[in-house]
């Protein structure tokens, strides 16, 4: 979304900062300022950082500043240590400002993550986008608006994408919705719903429905995530139509906790393995497991190919507690014709 220049000038920028001293836009006058309003927990926001980090690697010399503005969505994404270790992690170099308080949110009016807004050099509001994609428009903005500034500015070509799936012709099926497991936004199959702000026994039977979650065991229902309250045979299940599945997940009552994966009644196997799913000899040959040490998403499945599937996720101890559900679903044009051919 472009916006004529001189009709909305941008706020000034809050006070805590990673990467770089307070940085203010009156200081910034004269450069291009991209500012990313992003949540480290969120998986569209970590699905666009290395375009935003590139942009900042590309440009930053040309006259572009890049600030990501940590807005979180849960109450742990608030606390400073938890962003410093996840802007460490992720390779983030560009300054970040926290806005645990959404002061910047509310200043700018912003409604979702990740977006993006384009100042001029006179800071200028003259560009957004929300939600991810559109990286070629984005980055021939910040072009052009480099070019006002320097009329004969030399710039490279406009990058090629990061990933096979963002560029035309990438088939995207239409995914489960995001599932909360909170009660206050959570969405819950079990008969008698959530016992909220209790910790109760829950069970369910019958037939499994898309766009909700299941509970077995004990468990503990708040606001914003679902927590094993005890050892025995809890369990989160649900049915779910995507190509690959993240859950954010925390362990709140010990340094770390071992969650057991199942998919379709049984472990996963190395081909539906992500980055984040273990391996340990079972009985019955090999159980898939996550091991959650920080409080992040982790990608619980990649099964390479849209599908209808039953997810369930084994918590035999209590202090595993789950935030929300993401689905993904956009693949490689190559690898649908491939399995198209098989």
């Amino acid at each position: 979304m472009k916006v004529e220049k001189g009709q909305v000038r941008a706020p000034e920028i809050g006070r805590l900062w990673m990467n770089s001293p307070p940085l203010s836009l009156r200081q910034l006058r004269g450069r291009v300022v991209l500012i990313d309003f992003w949540d480290y927990t969120c998986v569209n926001c970590l699905r666009t950082l290395p375009y935003v980090q590139a942009w900042h690697e590309r440009y930053q010399q040309k006259g572009l500043t890049v600030m990501g503005v940590h807005t979180p969505e849960f109450t742990f994404a608030q606390y400073e240590s938890n962003v410093e270790r996840a802007v460490r992690d992720l390779g983030i170099t560009y300054p970040v400002v926290i806005d645990s308080n959404y002061e910047l949110w509310k200043a700018f009016a912003n409604r979702y993550w990740p977006t993006k807004y384009l100042l001029d050099g006179e800071s200028y509001l003259r560009y957004a986008h929300f939600g991810e994609g559109a990286y070629g428009d984005t980055e021939q903005a910040i072009q052009e608006l480099l070019r006002e500034i320097h009329p004969g500015l030399e710039l490279p070509p406009i990058m090629e994408p990061v990933r096979e799936t963002d560029r035309p012709g990438a088939v995207c099926f239409q995914p489960s919705p995001e599932l909360y497991l909170g009660h206050r936004r959570g969405r819950i199959g079990n008969q008698n719903g959530f016992r909220e702000d209790e910790i109760a026994d829950y069970s369910f039977a019958g037939k499994l429905e898309e766009g909700q979650f299941y509970a077995q065991g004990r468990w503990a229902s708040t606001a914003e995530y679902f927590e094993s309250a005890a050892e025995g045979d809890n369990r989160i299940v649900l049915k779910y139509s995507a190509a690959a599945v993240n859950l954010v997940l925390a362990s709140p009552r010990a340094p770390s906790y071992e969650l057991v994966i199942h998919q379709d009644g049984k472990a996963l196997t190395r081909s539906q393995a992500t980055p984040d799913v273990r391996f340990r000899p079972a009985a019955d040959g090999e159980e898939s497991y996550i091991l959650i040490e920080q409080p992040r998403m982790y990608q619980l499945v990649d099964n390479g190919s849209f599908g209808t599937h039953t997810l369930e996720l084994l918590c035999p101890q209590p202090g595993l507690a789950a935030f929300a559900f993401t689905f993904t679903t956009c693949l490689d044009p190559s690898a649908v014709v491939s399995e198209a051919a098989g």
